[in-house]
């Protein structure tokens, strides 16, 4: 079977997503960075900052059947009982189909053609990787409170893990603690403490909760014999919690630019956690279950990633053929130039490649789980921003001083695909772990040849 094959289904909707992209989310990116130019400072991380634009997108998408389309498997009864229930703006929260992961990464390829897609899809980040945490991880309890709200697309969320402080990129130097505190009679509470940043979305005056990655800490004396029994452990402190960004204890100290832009209203923030109270239901899954949880999140995610990586740099690659058929120099039209030419066929050669290895990647996900596909998957964190990243600055090079303007998405784009290259952990850690990885197949060679 192809990589690119669609069920009769899937390739319908395809054709209807294409259609929309095309049609009202690219041509609303104008609408929606007017709308947010006219606020400035603190103003741009208010709900009137939020343009009008991505509602009615929104009410679009699910009218055309492109809502939550990321879910893997139909949704809990209970969740689905809860939505009907809710005679607040109805949202059928099940999407208009079922796909596999690499049929909705071809959807996400079409979706990152437009910087409102996603969202207008309810299928942007960090939304959907903490859904897919709450579906898989999370309680009846945590799911009804926070899962079906974002399911609704009524609210948004962020994932708080990086940390100014310290490498992050090594999860054993987080430094946020969770205290565990043990008050007798079954009861527990907990204490959490730390500092964030390049938290996506927290200052968005939609976000309403937080995933916290955090490092248990048995300090207390009510948890000596939990102190030393974990005392030699690296990997199983890590911890998720759910904080409520109402807690009064959580501040977003100041919003972080990337190369000069703030991204608001959604963007990102530094956050402090002071003596945040909690208790035993805002854990998900268990203590020291972190590390598990925030790998089985970055499986299917890096896939969403890497196909709307590719939709940007295809729709950038499309703009630097019409510019090279549009534009002259030195009495030959753009194309004409043999070093033109050059850099479309390098350009055609990278998205065909970080395309088909993305894809290869989904599929082995779909065969063999997100653990049989550790080596793909750290293929493609790699490859393909270095990929796109070269078939976007070859067409800022062909745009020349409009080419990083704002007049065209290209500066944008790359900006973005170059951040892309550290979100998620630096290519250096996915380097080692390709590298870790294909030394354990070659032992088993050499020894399977004794």
């Amino acid at each position: 079977m192809s990589l690119h094959a669609l069920s009769p289904t899937a390739s319908t909707l395809k054709a209807k997503l294409e259609s929309f992209v095309n049609k009202r989310c690219i041509p609303a990116e104008k609408i929606y960075d007017e709308h947010i130019s006219k606020f400035a400072g603190a103003d741009r991380w208010t709900t009137d900052a939020v343009p009008p634009v991505m509602e009615e997108l929104k009410r679009e998408a699910q009218q055309l059947g492109f809502w939550n389309l990321f879910l893997p498997h139909a949704l809990p009864e209970h969740l689905i009982s809860n939505n009907n229930n809710d005679n607040n703006n109805y949202v059928n929260i099940s999407p208009s189909i079922y796909l596999s992961n690499r049929e909705y990464g071809i959807l996400c390829e079409v979706m990152g053609r437009s910087s409102l897609a996603p969202e207008a899809c309810n299928c942007s980040a960090p939304d959907t990787g903490n859904m897919e945490v709450l579906l898989k991880h999370g309680t009846r309890e945590q799911q009804s409170q926070y899962l079906l709200p974002l399911l609704q697309g009524k609210i948004r969320s962020t994932f708080l893990m990086t940390e100014p402080d310290v490498a992050s990129s090594d999860a054993r130097n987080l430094e946020t603690k969770l205290t565990k505190i043990n008050e007798g009679n079954g009861r527990i509470r907990y204490t959490l403490n730390g500092k964030k940043w390049w938290s996506t979305g927290a200052m968005d005056p939609r976000c309403k909760v937080a995933l916290v990655v955090c490092k248990m800490d048995y300090s207390h004396p009510s948890c000596a014999a939990e102190q030393l029994l974990n005392a030699k452990q690296q990997r199983g402190h890590q911890t998720i919690v759910i904080v409520p960004m109402s807690h009064p204890s959580i501040q977003c100290v100041r919003a972080l630019t990337v190369f000069g832009s703030d991204d608001a209203p959604h963007g990102h923030a530094e956050v402090t956690l002071n003596n945040i109270e909690l208790d035993e239901t805002a854990v998900i899954l268990g203590e020291g279950r972190g590390f598990e949880i925030a790998q089985s999140r970055l499986g299917p995610g890096r896939i969403h990633h890497c196909m709307r990586a590719i939709g940007l740099a295809a729709r950038c690659y499309e703009l630097m053929l019409e510019r090279t058929m549009q534009r002259r120099t030195f009495g030959k039209f753009l194309h004409e130039h043999g070093s033109c030419k050059e850099m479309i066929a390098d350009s055609r050669s990278d998205l065909e490649a970080a395309r088909l290895l993305t894809l290869a990647c989904a599929d082995d996900i779909d065969q063999l789980g997100a653990k049989g596909a550790r080596d793909k998957i750290a293929m493609i964190k790699v490859a393909v921003p270095e990929y796109t990243s070269r078939v976007v600055d070859r067409a800022v090079q062909i745009f020349g001083g409009a080419g990083v303007s704002s007049d065209f998405p290209l500066a944008r784009a790359l900006v973005g695909l170059r951040t892309l290259r550290i979100a998620d952990g630096p290519d250096a850690v996915h380097k080692v772990t390709l590298a870790k990885l294909e030394l354990k197949k070659a032992k088993k060679r050499m020894q399977s040849k004794i």
